[in-house]
């Protein structure tokens, strides 16, 4: 095996907080809210970046304009679908009244706004419905589960996000791909918004598009930004591999825990193209971050014993049940040791071809400038890639788990 490193765009914002500062200035002028009006900042599970930045500089903002800012969860029914479950899932990525001056008050009460055409029934939650204006902070970015010309964004964050489990359970009963700009029409028109903050990260996990938004733009902005986070995305810079080993999955990765995106979109949409295709695909760890919540399991062949005994099943439970996508939550075949999942890999992959095999190591889907891949791949890599010398080699320790530290990093 042999660590690979490959060159991303690294477009980045220059001045994030000066950006996010100047478009909030032009939002209040055009919403001329009164002094000492509340406004509540809806923030997600997925580890926005630098999500503390963010919250902070929209709290210090309004504070600056006289008006009085809270923080409010936003992510349907993550966090075992609890207030206190996802007060604690702010906390897990810094977000807190000392971190962003700015309280939190989380609660899974929402009021209705009304019905679709459709029939979705859509929600608000209650804390952001009963202040004078909402900020709605999304991330914009392919979504796991469908393909549509809106994908996550700010029409996702504004109708589950902020629909709490009610609403998330309601979207999800409905097409995602027609049901998301169906629904957040409604919710813009209800007038509760104030503007929306919209991200696009780099293959780093940091900003390179930030767009301040008003909430008759979240439509067109979520359709103009998904076309640039589809090319900032990263990948594996490889179509075939007979096996590949996933070190961590986790809900702060993916939504799905693995992104199919990267992993291939037909093990979630069997009846897409099987491309890529990575063959026997075994995952090995689950993130702190994730709290237990293991959904997207249900992508990989194999896991190890040390991936299930992490599993909160009540928490896996909620999640998997109002996103009605039980698939995500079965359990591969579990084996002893992260070792034992290598070994099968290997062997499963032998059964299938008489040439030499095609493995690969990630650190999780996000995590992709530097994977490792056996020798007989080199020669398909592009020339964004180069191999390089590791910090910790290949291999496991005493206990057969596999060595993670500075496995993915050069010599200091």
């Amino acid at each position: 095996m042999h660590l690979v490193r490959q060159a991303f765009d690294t477009v980045e914002l220059d001045d994030l907080e000066g950006h996010l500062t100047a478009g909030l200035r032009d939002q209040l002028e055009r919403a001329a809210l009164p002094a000492g009006a509340s406004v509540a900042i809806g923030v997600g599970s997925r580890g926005v970046s630098p999500v503390v930045e963010v919250v902070r500089t929209l709290a210090r903002g309004l504070r600056e304009a006289g008006l009085q800012p809270f923080v409010v969860p936003a992510m349907g029914s993550h966090g075992g679908g609890t207030a206190e479950g996802q007060e604690s899932v702010l906390a897990d990525y810094g977000v807190h009244e000392r971190s962003v001056g700015a309280p939190v008050r989380a609660t899974m009460e929402t009021i209705v706004l009304g019905t679709t055409t459709s029939g979705i029934t859509v929600h608000l939650d209650a804390e952001a419905a009963a202040a004078d204006g909402v900020i709605v902070i999304g991330r914009v970015k392919p979504h796991t589960g469908f393909r549509g010309p809106i994908e996550s964004g700010l029409c996702k964050m504004s109708v589950i996000g902020l629909g709490n489990r009610r609403g998330a359970e309601s979207l999800h009963a409905h097409p995602l791909a027609t049901g998301i700009p169906e629904a957040a029409a409604l919710t813009v028109a209800s007038g509760h918004l104030l503007c929306g903050v919209a991200l696009v990260e780099n293959a780093f996990d940091r900003p390179a598009r930030a767009e301040v938004v008003a909430p008759e733009a979240f439509h067109a902005t979520d359709e103009a930004l998904l076309e640039i986070a589809h090319r900032l995305m990263p990948r594996l810079p490889l179509d075939r591999l007979d096996g590949l080993l996933i070190d961590r999955m986790g809900k702060n990765i993916s939504g799905s825990g693995m992104d199919p995106n990267v992993v291939g979109m037909w093990r979630r949409l069997s009846e897409l193209d099987r491309t890529p295709d990575y063959g026997w695909l075994a995952v090995l760890g689950l993130t702190p971050e994730s709290h237990g919540n293991a959904v997207g399991i249900g992508l990989a062949d194999l896991c190890s014993r040390k991936l299930a005994d992490a599993i909160d099943h009540e928490a896996l439970a909620m999640n998997t049940l109002t996103a009605m996508a039980l698939h995500a939550a079965k359990v591969p075949l579990t084996l002893p040791t992260d070792r034992a999942c290598y070994e099968t890999v290997l062997h499963l992959a032998e059964r299938s071809t008489d040439r030499p095999l095609r493995i690969g190591r990630i650190r999780n889907t996000l995590d992709l400038e530097t994977f490792w891949v056996s020798e007989s791949v080199l020669d398909d890599l592009p020339r964004s890639c180069e191999v390089i010398d590791s910090a910790s080699p290949f291999g496991f320790d005493a206990d057969d788990a596999i060595l993670e530290a500075g496995a993915f990093e050069a010599p200091a």
